[in-house]
């Protein structure tokens, strides 16, 4: 797993569009940035999202890899399958988690459920 690789988690996402400073330094010298499509998901249908919260989403997506749940993409369906039976988490969780696992990446995420699972590095020490 690459350290210059990260999948953000959606209460990262919404630090970093705040300018959560260690965020952008750490992100700032990233090969590769991605998340998850229930990350879009969830910003997107936040019930308090304003225009300017949507039109800085839509910049931020241009600039990173969004990761799709494909029905020919057994290694993530698998993944998603397993992190759900395994570690008893919610499904947009376990798709989070194997969206890094599949993208090689580290999980950027305050969410300490998905800090238990074994099979990703998660990094949640950022303010």
């Amino acid at each position: 797993m690459s350290g210059n690789r990260f999948l953000l988690d959606t209460n990262a996402v919404i630090a970093l569009l705040q300018g959560n400073k260690q965020l952008l330094l750490l992100l700032n010298a990233a090969d590769w940035i991605g998340v998850s499509i229930i990350s879009k998901l969830e910003f997107l249908s936040f019930s308090e999202i304003t225009n300017d919260d949507i039109n800085l989403f839509g910049k931020f997506l241009q600039k990173v890899d969004v990761i799709d749940l494909c029905n020919d993409e057994n290694n993530l369906i698998s993944r998603v399958i397993e992190f759900r039976k395994t570690y008893n988490i919610k499904l947009p969780d376990a798709i989070i988690a194997a969206s890094a696992h599949y993208s090689n990446a580290v999980l950027v995420s305050k969410d300490k459920s998905l800090g238990k699972i074994n099979n990703i590095k998660v990094l949640s020490n950022w303010n």
